[in-house]
């Protein structure tokens, strides 16, 4: 298998590398925003505001997310990204998704870009192109927050909605958080009623609308803070199913295991080698 199919490859299997949901966001890389700049001259940090009627909605959430034993969605993701000609565009993923706790996940993306699809069982990470009937195998770790942390860092696969898959949703969430203030209600997200939370880290301004009864997200619109050009990225839940029952084979993929196998890693340009090296022992 040639570098440039591995390159190909894993381009396609790592989705949008964004997350929407800021607590993840926060740890995945650090940067000084000017709202910091105080902080560097060795000013205190302001104090976070956090409402507590904003906070008790984002615990229930976190809370009927961690509680479940089985979880089935399907995410509706949208990243704008510039365009030469200046307003952006938007390019969408479409995923749905199977979790079981605390060691199984699959995830099986429809995108603006190659379809991919996703498989841990608990002591296996699977990404499969289908398109290109390749697929890479590597070892995991035998917790779901573990293992997306394997695959992120091993071969740049991260979901928009890892927030929701954690075991501990909520702690992920208020660990990170500045801000958070209740906006009110909104009648016509998702189908039902749903309480509308904005939220903010030291990086990402996000507004989140919760199922005011089942509280579950039904939507989230956020914007990195020290991106120049505000892009928007919006995350949309639907097809929650929560305890429901999973097939024992729902982890796996006959097709998958049978495709041409490559290696399990970033899809990160490799350095040119240098002509003399390539060159070496060679006369002209």
């Amino acid at each position: 298998m040639s570098r440039i199919e591995n390159h190909i490859l894993l381009a396609g299997l790592a989705l949008i590398t964004v997350v929407l949901l800021p607590a993840r966001v926060g740890r995945a890389e650090s940067s000084q925003q000017p709202s910091q700049a105080g902080k560097a001259k060795g000013a205190p940090a302001a104090a976070p505001k956090l409402e507590p009627k904003a906070m008790a909605v984002l615990q229930a959430m976190g809370q009927r997310l961690a509680a479940a034993h089985t979880l089935t969605f399907t995410a509706l993701s949208t990243e704008e990204s510039p365009s030469r000609h200046g307003p952006p565009l938007a390019y969408t993923t479409l995923s749905d998704v199977t979790l079981q706790r605390p060691d199984k996940l699959r995830v099986i993306t429809a995108a603006d870009g190659p379809a991919s699809e996703f498989y841990y069982d608990g002591k296996t990470m699977m990404a499969f192109a289908p398109a290109e009937n390749l697929v890479a195998v590597a070892d995991a770790p035998p917790t779901i927050n573990a293992a997306l942390k394997a695959a992120y860092e091993s071969a740049a696969i991260y979901f928009p909605f890892t927030d929701v898959l954690v075991a501990d949703p909520y702690k992920d969430l208020a660990d990170e958080l500045r801000l958070a203030f209740s906006i009110g209600q909104s009648h016509v997200v998702g189908g039902t009623t749903t309480d509308m939370v904005a939220i903010a880290t030291d990086r990402v301004f996000a507004q989140v609308w919760i199922g005011a009864d089942d509280k579950l997200p039904r939507l989230v619109r956020a914007v990195y803070l020290d991106d120049p050009a505000r892009l928007r990225h919006e995350i949309e839940f639907s097809a929650w199913k929560l305890d429901g029952p999973v097939s024992a084979d729902a982890f796996g993929s006959s097709r998958a295991t049978g495709a041409t196998r490559i290696e399990f890693a970033r899809p990160d340009p490799s350095p040119p080698v240098a002509v003399g090296k390539a060159r070496k022992g060679k006369t002209q």
